[in-house]
């Protein structure tokens, strides 16, 4: 990755401000313009009443792409040619609601290509495929987290800003800045997204998101900026409760590609928490997952494994006492 010593710090501090700006006012004028009024209609398996906007990511991935404008040329060329692909599938997607097949064929094309520049040459080809199963994983279970009133924006915004502190702490301003500028974007969706939301973003704006949490996160990783496994507990809330929930389904022979209301955070509002409630506790876990990975990125790789070890051990009694008290209110109906 490029330095970019040419660029000023002023010059790219105005990133940030100019995706949180641009965002606001795209998210605004999508709101209330209807040159792409496609609307979020609620079925059996959503957790809203009414029809919603659902064109928030095109704003939010339009302010941070030209925030990056501010900033030197950063990321390899599979990252843009990845989002590009990826939102315009996924817009379309919104709009036509395409075949699984063709959906994952682009998700798959995207996380390959980025792992076979960055890492087939250095880490070898092993390494690569696994990165590239990884982000296309990362990239669907940030679309299925986003279901409710301010998740995933409040997860865009913690974990790459998250992401921010960490590159600045290591010293590379550039990179660091970047995500700042997802996490503004972030910031500006949320003002129409937290509960009442009054947009969505869509699938153009969650699965490019989860490509580049992925994606940044391993460039990260390549550039010494931080550990492997920070990008993993950074997002860690997401990753649990998608994981965990897959596979459930697929122990109980669900078709666990379609649509459902049985991740965690589903049943948190339909338990009487709501939406706000529900995004309010999920922000408390993000927050103290993202700066607890940020201080133990700082320590030997015994506290940095005792601190993985410890939120995986909180996410299963959660989950665990969870169940338990899902599958006591069902029995009481």
């Amino acid at each position: 990755m490029m330095t970019g010593l040419s660029f000023s710090l002023a010059t790219m501090s105005m990133a940030p401000l100019v995706a949180f700006t641009l965002t606001l006012g795209l998210i605004r004028w999508l709101i209330k313009g209807t040159a792409l009024r496609i609307l979020d209609h609620p079925n059996a398996r959503s957790l809203h009443v009414q029809a919603i906007p659902r064109t928030g990511g095109v704003g939010l991935i339009s302010g941070i792409l030209a925030s990056w404008a501010f900033l030197p040329p950063l990321l390899p060329l599979s990252i843009w040619m990845g989002v590009i692909l990826l939102v315009l599938v996924s817009f379309a997607d919104d709009v036509l609601s395409l075949p699984i097949w063709v959906r994952l064929l682009a998700h798959i094309i995207a996380a390959t290509c980025f792992s076979a520049e960055l890492l087939a040459g250095e880490h070898g080809w092993l390494m690569a495929s696994i990165a590239a199963v990884a982000i296309t994983w990362m990239l669907n279970l940030y679309n299925f987290m986003d279901g409710s009133d301010g998740l995933a924006g409040g997860m865009t915004l913690i974990g790459f800003g998250a992401y921010g502190c960490a590159a600045w702490l290591a010293g590379n301003e550039p990179f660091a800045m970047m995500n700042f500028s997802i996490a503004a974007a972030a910031a500006a969706f949320l003002l129409f997204n937290f509960h009442p939301a009054r947009i969505f973003m869509g699938d153009a704006g969650a699965i490019p998101l989860g490509f580049l949490a992925a994606a940044l996160g391993v460039i990260g990783w390549t550039d010494g900026l931080w550990p492997l496994w920070l990008p993993a507990l950074v997002f860690f809330p997401f990753i649990a409760d998608a994981s965990v929930t897959l596979a459930k389904r697929a122990l109980h022979g669900d078709k666990f590609w379609q649509a459902h209301r049985e991740h965690y955070y589903q049943r948190m509002v339909q338990s009487g928490l709501g939406h706000r409630n529900t995004a309010l506790l999920a922000y408390i876990l993000m927050l103290a997952a993202a700066a607890s990975a940020i201080w133990a990125a700082g320590h030997d790789v015994v506290i940095q494994l005792g601190v993985g070890v410890a939120w995986t051990g909180i996410y299963l009694v959660m989950m665990g006492m969870f169940d338990r008290l899902w599958a006591r209110r069902w029995d009481s109906l």
